[in-house]
This record gives C-alpha cells, structure tokens and sequence, in this order.
C-alpha cells in the first residue's frame, strides 16, 4: 500500500508541470463548478463529465484524481478520494489554486459550505 501511494506521487509530481495547460485549466474549472453545486452526490450530468475528465490520458494526473474523487462522492469523499487529495495537498509542485481545490473535495460533508463555495468562485471564475 505504501509503495503504490509513493508511486502514485512521484506520477503526481511528474505531471504537475502540466497543469497549466488550457485543457487542465478548464477540467479544473469544471471540477470546482460541480463541487461548488454538489448536492449529497454529483448529479447524473456532472458523473459524465467527470468521468469523461477521469479518463483523458492527455490530462495531468492530479486533474484525473481529483475529477474521479469527486465522482465517486457520496454525502463525502471515500478513503481513496481523501487520498489522493491529501497527496495533491502535499505537493510543492501544485499550484495553490489546486491544493485549494483538493482541501475542499477531501473536507466535503454532503454539500459544499458558503465559504468554500466563495473560495472556488475565486480561484475558478
């Protein structure tokens, strides 16, 4: 279990430098807007999309884990989820936008609060 949790990363370490490309700027956005609407568990629209996010080879890793952690919620994140997302938090490489995004989806308890949905208005206009 360790070994797949320092290879998972190094993977996210690796793939970092990527994000700032357009595509995993706008999966981002995507990611923050279904979280800032999340109601319990995403509707069956925002599964599309995020699974659609999750499965895009040609997006950076941390992106893909944060789209499947959200994915996957139900009234909160899984064990999974929560982390990968602490992984994401631990990153020196991930911008702060992204460990913010992380934080959020990992402290998730059935919606988000008015102060996270504020932090992601912010950071994802």
């Amino acid at each position: 279990m360790k070994l797949t949790r320092k290879i998972m990363l190094i993977v996210l370490i690796g793939l970092f430098s990527q994000f700032s490309m357009a595509d995993n700027a706008s999966s981002a956005k995507d990611i923050a807007d279904i979280v800032a609407s999340l109601n319990h568990f995403p509707s069956d629209s925002d599964k599309s999309t995020l699974m659609a996010i999750s499965s895009d080879d040609s997006l950076a890793e941390g992106v893909r884990a944060m789209a499947t952690a959200v994915a996957t919620f139900a009234h909160s994140s899984n064990d999974e989820g929560k982390a990968a997302m602490a992984m994401i938090q631990a990153n020196d490489e991930a911008p702060d936008s992204t460990k913010a995004l992380a934080g959020i989806i990992a402290s998730l308890m059935h919606m988000a609060s008015a102060d996270a949905k504020a932090t992601l208005a912010e950071l994802y206009p």
